[in-house]
């Protein structure tokens, strides 16, 4: 008696949804039908004429005007998922270039076909419904259901934005994502140099020019000057290692992720160590993936090692077809997860740049195991 008192209702307001969209159909069919063949029929007729194009241009604007219609009532009562194209941009400007854009956008023609299928399938839709209400009562929802599924094929058909736009748009938000990291990876760098080694060396260079002045009316303590700044150099020298090391590490260039990774985990400061693991085969994928995975790994082990309060973790790199899968595991207390802003989703952010996921699976009390998967772009001549 539960599960049928649970069990949604085939009357319930879904079917009602479907109901006024089918109804609807027809009025809205009349008028798409008719500004479609009003204005792109006159503009075709007159497109030998100045005014002929840009009409022609307008009825499609309007095709797509009642394509945006039929995007937002298919989402709204049908539950279609069909997303929103790009508006349509001009490529010269002026009049002439939204003429044009118009024209040869393929959704306006694709819009202006679903304003001339509407009006039939208006009818056919607004008159099964009507009788289905009248005398289909105790088939009515299967056969709305029907109905609301030929609409939504319709609508997601012709008026989806398309698989090549949408996989532009992601290009175009990886761009972004990948130029905003290049502009905060300078910033850092510039600060680093400013504050750091260049800061040292203007010291240095002082401390130097005090000891030359000294060198001869006080030997002593121009020599304590000198061995001073020897120990300056030195560490403004580690700095600039370091800094080197934060671009590009060399060791990555030379010998790859494996001796890479080793290196980094050398230098992690987890009381049990981090074991690393890495099998490849063959070849080496892109130097941007591999730096991409070399950071995304040495900024997971140093989060374990600020933040997580965890004593070892490992790391796990191998090739899987044409991915590139590594997991980064550690013993913590775990309840990390991707926060806008945050250092997870800049991780995130990167991988996706590159087509890649980034998944973290954090519960409270840990473990924390973050796993990512890249693409595998194999190095020219590298095989």
């Amino acid at each position: 008696m539960e599960d049928k008192a649970k069990r949604p209702s085939l009357y319930g307001p879904q079917l009602w949804q479907q109901v006024q969209h089918e109804l609807l159909n027809l009025p809205i069919g009349i008028a798409a039908f008719t500004v479609m063949v009003t204005l792109l029929s006159t503009g075709l007729g007159m497109a030998v004429t100045v005014v002929g194009l840009p009409l022609l241009a307008f009825g499609l604007t309007c095709c797509r005007l009642f394509g945006r219609l039929g995007r937002v009532r298919a989402r709204a009562s049908l539950g279609s998922r069909i997303a929103e194209p790009e508006p349509l941009a001009a490529t010269r400007p002026g009049v002439a270039g939204r003429v044009v854009a118009s024209l040869s956008d393929g959704l306006s023609w694709r819009s202006a076909l679903y304003c001339l299928l509407m009006l039939p399938w208006g009818i056919v839709s607004f008159t099964l419904t009507v009788v289905l209400l009248t005398v289909g009562w105790p088939v009515l929802p299967w056969a709305m259901r029907a109905l609301a599924a030929v609409s939504r094929l319709l609508v997601e058909g012709l008026l989806s934005p398309g698989a090549l736009q949408e996989r532009v748009r992601e290009l175009e938000d990886d761009r972004g994502t990948v130029v905003d990291h290049a502009a905060a990876d300078l910033r850092r760098i510039e600060r680093d140099l400013h504050d750091g080694a260049q800061a040292r060396l203007v010291a240095l260079a002082m401390d130097l020019g005090l000891a030359k002045e000294k060198l001869t009316e006080d030997p002593v303590a121009a020599q304590k000057m000198v061995d001073a700044a020897h120990g300056e150099v030195k560490l403004a020298l580690q700095e600039l290692r370091d800094l080197a090391r934060g671009i590009h590490p060399a060791v990555l260039t030379d010998r790859g992720l494996d001796a890479a990774l080793s290196s980094v985990a050398a230098r992690c400061t987890l009381p049990g160590g981090v074991k690393v693991h890495v099998e490849m085969g063959e070849g080496r994928p892109d130097s941007a993936v591999e730096g991409i995975a070399y950071f995304t790994v040495s900024e997971l082990l140093t989060n374990a090692s600020k933040h997580s309060g965890a004593r070892s973790a490992s790391v796990d790199v191998w090739r899987q077809d044409d991915r590139l899968m590594l997991t980064v595991q550690d013993d913590g207390r775990g309840g990390a997860e991707i926060r806008p802003g945050g250092g997870l989703a800049g991780l995130a952010e990167r991988a996706e740049s590159v087509d890649g996921v980034f998944v973290v699976d954090s519960p409270a009390g840990g473990p924390t195991s973050v796993a990512v998967e890249l693409p595998w772009h194999t190095r020219a001549g590298r095989g």
